[in-house]
């Protein structure tokens, strides 16, 4: 009996311990959605005017460019899926790796050739695991993401959707990513970068009850898209991965939690089961005590006669 209760205090003093550290992931998690936050924020105004500003420059001229123009008969396209980097955050990058499938699906069903490039060890790890074709990864800074990541990951990218699908380009780019929408609640998205839809843009302004702005072009209106292809592309990727980010954070934060609560559950009904034990132990040893003393007072009563 002494075995089991020993068994039992090494069991709660293991989960107690796990407790420690699952708390301490947890707070450091609530703390990095704020930071987080605010820089999803702080990215929205640039690029919401810069979109604004391609949207005028290609309605108000008849420039044909990568940035805006459909292909006719598009027959590759290019996906950008944002994982993370570390686990411990129960379903987020599964449920993003998801909806990469159901987009390539869709894609494949239209006929087009999908290049798959991942952002995050948990997204290199699923594809490499299948031995599926990457063009090109980025990992390590998932959780905290700079411009210059942005910019890293923009340029392939571009470079693709520059090119001529003879020579490897294509004709779309797609980014699959974990929208924040609130503490509780990010969802895995997928949003076409380009061709940029001028129809949804005017839609979106309309409803806004925005005006776009009229511009002169120097030196023409195809330099000026040149200019901002780049720009754009890098501030929606930006966006994205801040996005990702603050829902890594929202998402560990809840695991963490609920293997908190989990361990305290646990180190309860472990307690109990030990007490339960413990009381067993006594019993049986004031079980033993007694028949001892008895045992001896029989002795001794048959000795006397």
């Amino acid at each position: 009996m002494g075995a089991q209760l020993r068994v039992y205090k090494r069991r709660i003093q293991a989960v107690t311990a796990t407790k420690k550290i699952t708390k301490a992931m947890e707070m450091i998690a609530a703390s990095r959605i704020v930071k987080a936050q605010r820089k999803v924020a702080a990215s929205m105004p640039y690029a919401t005017e810069l979109t604004r500003a391609v949207t005028a420059v290609a309605t108000g001229s008849n420039a044909k460019h990568p940035l805006t123009t459909e292909a006719e008969a598009p027959t590759r396209a290019a996906v950008l899926l944002v994982t993370s980097d570390r686990g411990l955050a129960g379903g987020y990058s599964s449920n993003a790796i998801k909806a990469a499938e159901r987009l390539r699906e869709r894609l494949a069903g239209e006929g087009k050739e999908v290049d798959t490039y991942i952002v995050g060890r948990k997204g290199v790890a699923y594809y490499g695991f299948r031995e599926r074709k990457v063009e090109e990864f980025w990992t390590g800074f998932t959780d905290n993401p700079a411009y210059s990541d942005a910019k890293r990951i923009a340029a392939p990218l571009i470079e693709a959707i520059q090119k001529e699908t003879a020579e490897g380009g294509v004709d779309e780019l797609h980014i699959v990513f974990t929208e924040f929408v609130s503490m509780m609640t990010q969802n895995a998205v997928d949003d076409r970068m380009l061709p940029l839809s001028l129809d949804e843009v005017a839609q979106e302004s309309t409803r806004k009850g925005e005006i776009l702005p009229l511009f002169e072009f120097e030196p023409s209106a195809e330099d000026v898209l040149d200019a901002l292809l780049p720009r754009y592309v890098e501030s929606r990727i930006y966006n994205a991965l801040l996005q990702a980010a603050a829902s890594e954070h929202a998402a560990r934060r809840r695991a963490m939690k609920s293997a908190t609560d989990n361990a305290g559950d646990l180190i309860k009904s472990l307690s109990r089961l030990a007490n339960a034990a413990r009381q067993a132990e006594i019993t049986q040893e004031i079980s033993e005590i007694v028949g001892g003393a008895s045992a001896l007072a029989d002795a001794t009563a048959g000795s006397d006669k």
